[in-house]
């Protein structure tokens, strides 16, 4: 029987202690330089008057306090902003969580034999690049694009969706799903398999059918893997940036324009003071419904 030492164990954790801060050595320098140095940056800019032409005599720069973040809660075109992103954030999140779901459920039964198909071609759009997607769907609902086209066939006049305020919206939207429907899929397919047949094997001898067996077990089992795709689809339709930029640029009127968009807008005509509070914001209303998403669900995990 060997005992250890107080010194032995002493120098042992010391010696674990160091490996594992060799391994988090890499991620603490890449954290520090891409996310917390501009963070902390930026949150400097979005204190003062800093502006494009400004960088060539950064000490006649003037702090403003909160100037910029009053400015902005009076620009009608960021709080439009804002409630542009609520309605990504407010269609995109439940649609695609349906739609990965409803997938899920039937990969986990239906086919198992082409599951891994079904997977590769669902998930496909979230490995596609984005710029050749949106170039796609440009092509596609364009005036003589290949949805009008495809209901001039039926006798049907289609629209010119993504310069109608009305319809350009629900474009961007749908993009947005279909980029990201196979990751929930992915998330909740991995759920699902990891609930034990002996549970639905039981529930069916009891007479439960394919209803009740997925009211009663399989959303309850699944509510952690909700918790988490609900908050991760959140905090990117929150971010909502390529799908808006690449098919309308914000447009037509300001209608797809997101607050990302409206950063990148800011930061583009040189108004880097006010182009950093809008982040900051953004950053706030990410932080905010993430929370509120984990105190509703977190309860019933």
């Amino acid at each position: 029987m060997t005992t250890t030492t107080p010194v032995a164990g002493t120098r042992r954790r010391t010696r674990h202690t160091a490996v594992a801060w060799l391994f988090l050595t890499p991620f603490a320098i890449v954290f520090l330089l891409y996310t917390a140095v501009p963070t902390v940056a930026a949150l400097g800019f979005s204190l003062t008057d800093l502006r494009g032409t400004d960088l060539r005599h950064p000490l006649a720069v003037d702090f403003t306090g909160l100037d910029n973040f009053v400015r902005l809660m009076e620009d009608e075109s960021f709080l439009r902003d804002i409630l542009n992103t609520a309605l990504f954030v407010a269609v995109g999140v439940p649609l695609t969580m349906v739609i990965g779901f409803a997938l899920a459920v039937v990969l986990n039964s239906g086919i198992r034999r082409l599951r891994g198909t079904f997977r590769t071609l669902f998930f496909a759009p979230v490995v596609t690049n984005v710029v050749a997607v949106a170039l796609i769907w440009q092509y596609a609902f364009y005036a003589d694009g290949t949805v009008n086209k495809a209901l001039g066939a039926v006798g049907l006049a289609g629209p010119n969706w993504l310069d109608d305020p009305n319809l350009a919206m629900p474009v961007v939207i749908l993009l947005g799903v279909w980029r990201n429907f196979g990751t929930a899929m992915v998330l909740f397919l991995a759920g699902l398999q990891a609930v034990p047949d002996d549970v639905y094997e039981a529930a069916a001898l009891d007479g439960a059918g394919r209803w009740r067996q997925l009211r009663h077990i399989t959303l309850p089992l699944l509510l952690p893997t909700t918790l988490m795709v609900s908050v991760l689809l959140t905090v990117f339709y929150l971010q909502a940036f390529d799908e808006p930029y690449l098919l309308t640029d914000g447009g037509p009127l300001g209608t797809t324009e997101s607050v990302a968009l409206y950063t990148y807008h800011q930061f583009g005509a040189g108004e880097f003071g006010m182009s950093s509070a809008a982040s900051f914001v953004m950053l706030v209303l990410v932080a905010l419904v993430s929370l509120v998403q984990f105190r509703l669900l977190r309860s019933r995990v």
